[in-house]
C-alpha cells in the first residue's frame, strides 16, 4: 500500500492507474479507524481496481466548542489494518495541501442539510461538502464509499454530488454494530464503562419506536415515549429523535413509504448518533 501526503505525488500515482483504465473507488475517513470503516473499504474493494482511503481530520467540520483537538488520531495502526484489508493507497494531506494561504471556498448544501445534526451543529455539513468536494476534485474516483450511520452526511453529499455533477456514483454501507447494538463510531472511545452501557438505550429505542410505529402507534406518541426512554436511560441532553422520509429527511407524522428513525443525543460529553430503517405498506 502507498502512503501519500503530497498533492503532486497523489496525482503521479492516480495517474498511472487512469492510463491503465483502472477504476478507483475513494472511501473519505477522519482516521480512528474501526470495522464500520472496513467494511467501506471491503465495498469499494468488491466494486473497483483500486481503492484510495483518505485520512484527514477536517477543522471545518467542528464547532469551537467541538473535540477537534481530541479526536483520535492512530495513524500507524490506521495504515496497518488499511493494508491488511486491500487497500492500495492512503492518502494523509495536511490542511495546508486541502486549504491552502488565503483559501476562501466553501460549499453549501440546502435543504437536506437543515435540519438535524444541520440545526444542532451549525457550519457542520457545509465543512463536510466543503472537505469531501475537495477529495473529489484531487482523487477524481469513479465512485465513493459511505456509511448509513452518518445517515443525513450521506444524503448531503448524494445531494451535492449530483448538483455539481461531480461524476462519482455514491455507495451507502449498511452500519456496522458492535455485538450488543451500539453502532461503531471513532466517537465511542470517550465512553467509559457505564456510559457504553448506557449507551445501548439509543439503538435499542430506536428498534422498539419503529416497532411501535409500525404497529400502527401515533408517530408523536412513539417519538416522545423514546425521548423520554434516552432520557432515564442517563442521556443528558437529546439533539432529535424523529421519523424522516428517507429521500428527503423531512419529518413524517404518519408512516409512509421508505423511512429512516434518526437520533441524536449525549451521554456523559459524548454526542452519538444512530439511524434504522423503517419500511411501510403505505406507499
Amino acid at each position: 500500500m502507498q502512503i501519500i501526503r503530497e498533492m503532486g505525488d497523489l496525482a503521479l500515482a492516480l495517474r498511472e492507474w487512469r492510463d491503465a483504465r483502472l477504476t478507483i473507488a475513494l472511501v473519505p475517513t477522519m482516521g480512528a479507524l474501526h470495522a464500520g470503516h472496513m467494511a467501506l473499504v471491503d465495498a469499494a474493494r468488491a466494486k473497483a481496481d483500486r481503492v484510495v482511503a483518505s485520512i484527514f481530520v477536517n477543522p471545518l467540520q467542528f464547532g469551537p466548542s467541538e473535540d477537534l483537538d481530541r479526536y483520535p488520531r492512530q495513524e500507524s495502526e490506521d495504515a496497518r489494518l488499511l493494508e491488511h484489508h486491500g487497500c492500495d493507497l492512503l492518502w494523509m494531506p495536511s490542511a495546508a495541501q486541502l486549504y491552502p494561504p488565503g483559501y476562501a471556498t466553501t460549499v453549501s448544501v440546502s435543504g437536506v442539510s437543515e435540519r438535524w445534526d444541520g440545526a444542532a451543529r451549525p457550519g457542520h455539513f457545509a465543512g463536510v461538502a466543503t472537505v469531501v468536494a475537495k477529495l473529489f476534485t484531487s482523487v477524481r474516483p469513479d465512485m465513493a464509499f459511505f456509511g448509513e450511520k452518518d445517515f443525513q452526511q450521506l444524503a448531503v453529499i448524494r445531494r451535492m454530488t449530483a448538483d455539481l455533477g461531480l461524476g462519482v456514483t455514491i455507495h451507502g454501507v449498511a452500519t456496522v454494530r458492535d455485538a450488543d447494538g451500539l453502532a461503531l463510531s471513532s466517537r465511542n472511545a470517550y465512553l467509559n464503562a457505564d456510559q457504553r452501557v448506557q449507551a445501548l438505550a439509543l439503538p435499542r429505542t430506536l428498534e422498539e419506536a419503529a416497532d411501535a410505529i409500525l404497529a400502527g402507534e401515533a408517530v408523536q406518541a412513539v417519538l416522545d415515549d423514546a425521548k423520554g426512554k434516552l432520557s432515564d436511560a442517563g442521556f443528558s441532553r437529546i439533539d432529535y429523535f424523529a421519523l424522516v422520509d428517507a429521500a428527503t429527511l423531512e419529518p413524517l407524522d404518519a408512516p409512509l413509504g421508505d423511512m429512516r428513525l434518526i437520533a441524536a443525543a449525549v451521554v456523559g460529553t459524548t454526542r452519538l448518533i444512530d439511524n434504522i430503517r423503517v419500511i411501510s405498506g403505505t406507499v
